[in-house]
């Protein structure tokens, strides 16, 4: 057989080596008209509000690319356990991140040795704004009222995690208001509860943590530059005087060197899902803003937010 081709191959003045290397293309480099063939994994992060968003995306997705599309929940590290999960599988399509500003907290943090560049964008798909509560009992109805508190004495506020995006929104704001507080970290979805109990005298987490409990928990102020549709007729931080704009992004990568039309064959399918009114309808529900951007634009996003996040570390002394 080998004799046979070979005269062939002499004839056509191609080299087996360059014959060898057309019959690999197709395994190493799929067309986006060939992808995708296979179920495929979105890795989660972190519970609460982030997976159940995961969940409506993944199933949008499903019915988008026509195979399986799984939300598995790989938490640890504050995301670095599932980004290093994503970031060892093929660059093919088949394993992407549901990714946020974790990855550039987790990073310089010192959680995690690789950066934001070791995945490539899909597409972002939406926003949560934090939200600064205290108990209703407090007598606290405005920003200007906690920061009168909390220059008679420290107070102490529940956050996700020390280096969390809750942590450094919490740090943002409290800068505005010239105030020093105390940070008592909890787990994900904890800090209401501690607020409900005494613990803490206030707590900055999703305003969806906080809906369940109206009677007993006053949100005070969101911090993005808008108000947050699930809770309207609280007032931004702006709108009090303390201008600070600190949102958690959500979107989509996978590991980097994916083929470009692959990725692209994502993107249409991600914007399909975040721009459907049933998908709207979910995230409202969630307290989630869907906000699609491309890759490109998406990319511009990670990359301005790593330089910020990374300064706001460094003030709190939290950068490795």
């Amino acid at each position: 057989m080998f004799n046979r081709v070979l005269p062939v191959l002499r004839a056509r003045s191609l080299p087996l080596v360059a014959f060898g290397a057309l019959l690999l293309a197709p395994c190493t480099a799929p067309l986006a008209s060939d992808f995708p063939k296979q179920p495929i994994e979105m890795t989660v992060l972190f519970g609460g509000s982030s997976a159940t968003i995961a969940q409506v995306l993944a199933d949008g997705l499903s019915k988008q690319l026509k195979v399986p599309v799984a939300a598995v929940s790989r938490t640890g590290g504050g995301g670095a356990a599932g980004y290093s999960f994503v970031k060892a599988t093929p660059p093919n399509g088949y394993n992407v991140v549901w990714n946020s500003n974790s990855i550039n907290t987790v990073f310089h943090g010192g959680n995690m040795p690789f950066d934001y560049r070791a995945f490539d964008p899909v597409a972002q798909v939406g926003m949560e704004v934090p939200a600064l509560a205290v108990r209703s009992d407090s007598g606290w109805k405005t920003l200007a009222d906690v920061a009168a508190a909390g220059k008679k004495q420290k107070l102490k506020v529940g956050i996700s995690g020390r280096g969390s995006f809750t942590h450094l929104a919490s740090a943002a704001l409290f800068k505005k208001m010239g105030i020093e507080v105390v940070y008592v970290p909890y787990g994900t979805g904890s800090a209401p509860v501690e607020l409900l109990g005494g613990r803490v005298d206030a707590a900055l987490q999703w305003p969806s943590q906080f809906t369940a409990m109206a009677d007993k928990i006053h949100i005070v102020a969101v911090t993005s530059h808008t108000r947050v549709p699930l809770v309207p007729n609280v007032p931004t931080a702006k709108e009090q005087g303390f201008d600070v704009n600190v949102v958690m992004w959500r979107g989509v990568a996978v590991p980097a060197g994916t083929p470009k039309d692959v990725v692209a064959r994502l993107q249409g399918a991600v914007q399909a899902v975040v721009t459907s009114a049933e998908f709207k309808s979910q995230s409202a529900k969630l307290g989630f803003e869907p906000e699609f951007l491309a890759a490109s634009e998406f990319g511009k996003l990670i990359a301005r937010d790593d330089a910020e996040i990374a300064g706001l570390m460094t003030e709190l002394g939290l950068k490795k």
